[in-house]
């Protein structure tokens, strides 16, 4: 993901500084972690403690479903899909797609809000007489009193085209890739929609089903005796062990989830982190899944988030001390001057936390030790090829965490070594492999490598052109990869942008350091001062924190750090935390100049002790 270097003596610099040993780290330069978002919508803990009746995990966002028919969510909100249209209430079901949501009225009438690029908001006339509602990627469905279903949204693979006959209809799911599966009064099962993945080739026999789950290239289905069963592309879902005594499920990407009948809750999948269960396991009337997060409510109508939830937890407590860090999702991790790392937003660190040196999340996690080896942690299980590092595990300067499931690691010899999936040819290094300096793995499948010379080259997945480096391909001293676009910062202070979206920032120039994010960039300048652009519509991370003792930066999808100067020292009049009382902290304090919060305490410069 985030791979950016500070400083025009990056060339010569970038395998010097990778080998420092924990002793260097901790003489070199070292700030307090600060992350922000504009995307998201927080939740205190006491918030999730009682009175709900139902949860349902989108992508990125949550929503809980109170006894008073009042919703609550919080989350991802970059398409409005935590702000609930009012009146908030009178909801008597709830269902969290992709980046949308749909909820049920007690007087049969569905509210959709949030995204809506495939129509799948526009609930079709008559809306009325609705009992259930299932909101996937793009498309909708709602079962109607009458056992019939109405569905809306993209339809590009017939998942919204019903089959007769339309009617004994008793339960619906809608998938993410495009297909739905409904359950008749008999206990069968009615699919339609793409099949690319088998999604669509039910289970025999097809009877006894009470309840159903359509994920992405899989479903799983409850039956009566409380069983599971999975088809479509399940080459790690097949079902749990001991497959008995189930009473509500659920699946997202490589996890499924079933609540038991003594109130725990099992998983199975591909067993990285996020199949990983809450503790205590106990309690559990329902449990959803979104893509890095679950929710489960219990018995007593509380809520229990796990996995990568901290969405409001920008940055780790305390912050201080740290010399590096990287962000993916929600999930973040920093490196202490001491050579040890801190991990927030879900996952564990590994069980030597000691002499490290470099860092950066992807997928999962990346560290590098001070004797050239990379352990490898996070969102990869003992079946990932991402976890496995490839042998000689030594000799490694750098590292860079792709969002694919890819990894690069940079030798001391100049050759670079990748390993993962190999998707799109994005560990297909090209020839020569010799002579370079630093290295970026992408949001999305594709990498980015600096030579020696100044050239760079790229190379995996070009959908928008983001392997193609824009002429002259020279002078360049870092680069960074994001989803679909590429970034390279020249000798001159300058940064060229190439892919989608290829936006430059205004001024471009004295450029220190850069980072590209989703759709987004990030770039540092040489009086410490932070830049952000994007696209016209990009309204999350264009707020970076003012200031002009930053120190580095991170653009991850949705969420960005900046590392800045700290000083551990009570200094009065030193209102930016840099141990100095200069022309910022007078600056600062004449903004302010004859301020009254007495008389106006809404001004944002009155902010509560």
């Amino acid at each position: 993901m985030k791979k950016s270097l500070s400083g025009k003596l990056l060339i010569s610099l970038v395998i010097v500084s990778a080998l420092l040993s924990s002793a260097q780290l901790q003489a070199a330069v070292s700030g307090k972690i600060i992350g922000w978002t504009n995307e998201a919508i927080c939740v205190e803990a006491n918030d999730l403690a009682g009175g709900f009746v139902a949860v349902s995990a989108g992508e990125e966002h949550k929503l809980g479903l109170k006894s008073d028919g009042s919703i609550i969510a919080w989350g991802d909100n970059e398409n409005g899909q935590c702000n609930i249209p009012n009146p908030n209430s009178d909801f008597v079901a709830v269902s969290a797609g992709t980046l949308y949501n749909l909820g049920l009225k007690s007087d049969g009438s569905i509210v959709a809000w949030g995204d809506n690029r495939s129509g799948q908001c526009n609930v079709p006339s008559p809306n009325t007489d609705f009992v259930a509602v299932a909101a996937a990627h793009d498309h909708s469905l709602g079962l109607k009193s009458d056992g019939s279903i109405v569905a809306w949204g993209n339809n590009s693979w017939g998942q919204c085209n019903v089959p007769s006959p339309n009617n004994d209809f008793v339960a619906v799911s809608a998938g993410a890739y495009y297909s739905s599966i409904g359950i008749k009064s008999d206990g069968s099962l009615v699919a339609w929609g793409s099949n690319q993945w088998g999604q669509c080739d039910l289970p025999s026999p097809n009877t006894d089903f009470v309840a159903v789950d359509a994920a992405d290239y899989y479903n799983i289905g409850l039956k009566s005796d409380g069983s599971v069963v999975a088809w479509g592309s399940t080459p790690y879902y097949e079902g749990p062990s001991p497959n008995s005594d189930f009473v509500v499920i659920t699946a997202y990407g490589s996890c499924c989830f079933g609540v038991k009948t003594d109130g725990t809750i099992a998983s199975w999948g591909r067993t990285y982190a996020q199949c990983d269960l809450p503790s205590p396991n106990a309690d559990f009337v329902a449990v959803s899944a979104g893509r890095d997060h679950r929710l489960g409510l219990k018995t007593d109508g509380s809520i229990v988030a796990w996995g990568a939830v901290i969405e409001c937890q920008y940055s780790p407590s305390p912050d201080t001390d740290f010399v590096a860090m990287s962000i993916s999702g929600s999930k973040g991790i920093g490196l202490k001057a001491d050579g040890s790392v801190v991990v927030w937003g879900g996952s564990d660190i590994p069980d030597s936390n000691t002499d490290f040196v470099a860092v950066d999340a992807g997928s999962g996690f990346l560290v590098l030790k001070a004797n050239g080896s990379i352990i490898a942690w996070g969102d990869y299980d003992c079946d990932d090829p991402c976890c496995v590092i490839p042998s000689p595990n030594s000799d490694f300067v750098a590292i860079s965490a792709g969002g694919g499931h890819n990894n690069l690691g940079l030798k001391a010899d100049g050759s670079v070594v990748s390993w993962g999936e190999n998707y799109m040819g994005v560990l297909d290094v090209p020839s020569p492999n010799t002579d370079f300096v630093a290295i970026s793995a992408g949001i999305a499948p594709h990498s980015l490598g600096l030579k020696t010379d100044g050239s760079i080259v790229a190379w995996g997945y070009n959908d928008h052109g983001q392997c193609n480096v824009p002429p002259p391909n020279t002078d360049f001293v870092a680069v960074s990869a994001g989803y679909s676009h590429s970034l390279g910062l020249k000798s001159d202070g300058t940064v060229v942008v190439w892919g989608e979206p290829n936006i430059l920032p205004i001024p471009n120039n004295n450029f220190l350091a850069i980072s590209a994010g989703w759709d987004y960039s990030l770039g540092l300048k040489a009086d410490g001062s932070i830049v952000a652009w994007g696209p016209s519509d990009w309204n999350g991370e264009n707020s970076p924190p003012s200031g002009n003792d930053f120190l580095a930066v991170a653009a991850g999808w949705k969420t960005s750090l900046a590392l800045v100067r700290y000083c551990e020292y009570a200094l009065a009049g030193d209102l930016n935390d840099d141990c100095i009382v200069d022309f910022y902290d007078f600056v600062k304090t004449a903004s302010n100049w004859l301020t009254d919060c007495k008389s106006d305490p809404e001004n944002p410069a009155c902010v509560p002790k």
